[in-house]
Parts: structure tokens; C-alpha cells; sequence
């Protein structure tokens, strides 16, 4: 098979690798469409390692292991592989395992589903498993006030979708260039409102005060997690509040009313795996329901061919308010 390795410095090679087998819990997902996130250029950078580090699976299942129940060959899922293991989703083949797999409904198209798993994740676990928010299926009964700074990028997205969802309002979200979408997102009769983050930091904390009003700000998602995002965020949080950031902060210590903590999606590989098949369940209910819809896509074209382009792109921060997907069988070379 076909499959896209990623070199740091963004240097991607397409190689013939034979087709994996699942393990007793695994299941063999012949790749339709392939998701992209920033950490596939940033992992091998960071690490300095050569790999497939596509972790968004949508296609048909082709094989699974003697464990699996839920899935049978020719079933049209979506996948969150395992984040740093052997064949991820830039392939003709991947391997997911059953808990992080999920049905996607007819209605959903194979580049909706490549858009979902690993970001929708990890808006589910920064709400709910590090903020302690209240769940969908146990709604909010008043009004809780939700920072989400990054609204419009994918877990930004997701965390607006899941809090409407769990009645969390007023939601103040901080978007910039792709305001319009978070629109879109929110519910204004509500009390939801968008900052525009390019106003500057001064305007984006004057702007968060003015949204709380006189509530506490007691719960912060800070997808960004970087240009002073939680900086900003910090300076109106009220005694005994929460953050939750989905990258490591740089040399900034919270204040000590402040409760900080990093959403890292593998935890549903670790010690996290029932959270992550209950909500990868829900979330394939949301869409056949459709309150839970995916990012917008943008396919690049030529398949893995394109992969190289995609990441510089989102390297390059090119990527605003949608997602980057490849349909594999537009690869040079495959059948």
C-alpha cells in the first residue's frame, strides 16, 4: 500500500509498506479520506523522528480483530488512531482501535467524518474531563459562563457545539478571522457573543469583563493556547476558576486563584478509554441527529501527493475556521 511519511521540516515521502493487521482490539480501516491536525508537522519537529502521523480515519472497515463486536467489514466509520503508534491515517490502510471507532450515518460523507475524531475529542475531554462541566445528557439548569478562546479553529468548533449542547451559556467566544462561522455556532438569545482577538490583547480582556458582567468567570477552553491567549484569559478568570489549555503554557505562571490544567487527547488511549467510547458513541448520534456537525473542508488535491502543501499550509497558519483532508485514492500510484 501507499503510505505518507512526514520527516522533520516538513519534508513528506510516499513509500510502499505492507498492509497492517489488527490486533484481538484493533480494526483494519481501508482510508477513504484522511484528517489533518497542526501536530502532524509539529510531532516529527518536535521529536525529531520520520513517521505516518495522520491520527483522522474515515473510510470502511476492512478486517477486524477477534475482540470486536461492534464493527463488521464494510462498515463506513470514523476513526482517532492512536497518536505516536505505526499506521496512522495517511495510508491506504490504517489501524484504530474499537473504542476510539465510531459509526458514521450514510448522510455523513467520508470528508465530514476525516474532520472529526481527534479534534472533536479533545473539545469533549477539555470540557468535561478537566473542567468538570456539566454533560450533554445532564444539562446545565443556570446560566455558567464559558470562555472558548480559539473558536473557530476545530476543537474550538466542537467545545461550542458540546456546550450548547450541555445548555452552557453565555458562551464568549474569541475568534478572529473566521467570526462569520463562529456565528453560525452560537446561540445570541442566549447571551453568547465573539471577541475579535485581532482588536489586541487589551481589547480582547476589556471585551471578555465587559461579556461577564456581573457573573464569575469561572471556566475557560483555551484551544489556542498560544499568542497570549491565556494571558488574557487569566486576568478576568474569578477566585476558584478553571483553564484549560491544549498545549503546554510558555513561561507564564496563573495566578494562584486559577486552576490550570492541559487537554491531551491520547489520555482516551490511556487512562481515559471509557470516556473516550462513550463520547465518540455520542458524537456519531449528534450527527446522525444533527446537532453535531463537522468543520468545513477543504480537500487538497492529490491525495498523500498533496499532504506536503496541506501541512505547510497549516504550518503557515493558512487554515482558518476549516479543515485540511486528503482523499486517498487520489495518490499517484494507488488503484
Amino acid at each position: 500500500m501507499k503510505e505518507a511519511i512526514v520527516a522533520p521540516g516538513t519534508k513528506v515521502n510516499i513509500i510502499d509498506s505492507p498492509i497492517p493487521k489488527p490486533n484481538a482490539d484493533q480494526i483494519l480501516i481501508k482510508v477513504v479520506v484522511s484528517g489533518s491536525n497542526p501536530k502532524d508537522w509539529k510531532v516529527p519537529d518536535w521529536r525529531q523522528i520520520t513517521m505516518n502521523p495522520g491520527d483522522d480515519i474515515a473510510g470502511v472497515v476492512e478486517e477486524v480483530g477477534s475482540n470486536v463486536t461492534e464493527f463488521k467489514p464494510g462498515d463506513r466509520v470514523a476513526a482517532f488512531h492512536e497518536i505516536l503508534s505505526p499506521h496512522g491515517s495517511f495510508a491506504e490502510y490504517a489501524i484504530a482501535w474499537q473504542h476510539t471507532t465510531f459509526h458514521i450515518p450514510e448522510k455523513t460523507t467520508f470528508e465530514e467524518g476525516a474532520a472529526i475524531p481527534l479534534a472533536a475529542m479533545t473539545a469533549a475531554v477539555g470540557l468535561y474531563a478537566r473542567l468538570g462541566l456539566p454533560q450533554p445528557w445532564t444539562p446545565a439548569t443556570e446560566p455558567i459562563p464559558l470562555v472558548i478562546y480559539g473558536a473557530a479553529s476545530s476543537v474550538g468548533a466542537y467545545a461550542v457545539q458540546f456546550a450548547r449542547k450541555s445548555n452552557i451559556h453565555p458562551l464568549i467566544c474569541v475568534a478572529g478571522h473566521s467570526k462569520t462561522y463562529v456565528e453560525t455556532l452560537i446561540d445570541r438569545s442566549k447571551g453568547d457573543t465573539i471577541i475579535d482577538y485581532r482588536d489586541g490583547d487589551d481589547a480582547v480582556v476589556e471585551g471578555l469583563r465587559k461579556a461577564a458582567g456581573k457573573s464569575k468567570l469561572l471556566y475557560a477552553f483555551d484551544a489556542t493556547s498560544e499568542k497570549n491567549s491565556y494571558v488574557n484569559v487569566s486576568k478576568v478568570l474569578s477566585e476558584g476558576a478553571k483553564i484549560t489549555l491544549v498545549l503546554p503554557p510558555k513561561d507564564y505562571e496563573f495566578p494562584s486563584h486559577v486552576t490550570q490544567s492541559v487537554t491531551l487527547v491520547g489520555s482516551v488511549h490511556s487512562d481515559e478509554k471509557d470516556f473516550g467510547y462513550v463520547y465518540f458513541r455520542y458524537i456519531g448520534r449528534g450527527l446522525q441527529e444533527s446537532w453535531f456537525k463537522a468543520q468545513p473542508q477543504v480537500v487538497v488535491p492529490g491525495g498523500l501527493s498533496g499532504l506536503q502543501k496541506g501541512l505547510e499550509d497549516l504550518k503557515a497558519g493558512k487554515a482558518h475556521g476549516i479543515k485540511y483532508v486528503f482523499r486517498i485514492a487520489d495518490t499517484e500510484g494507488v488503484q
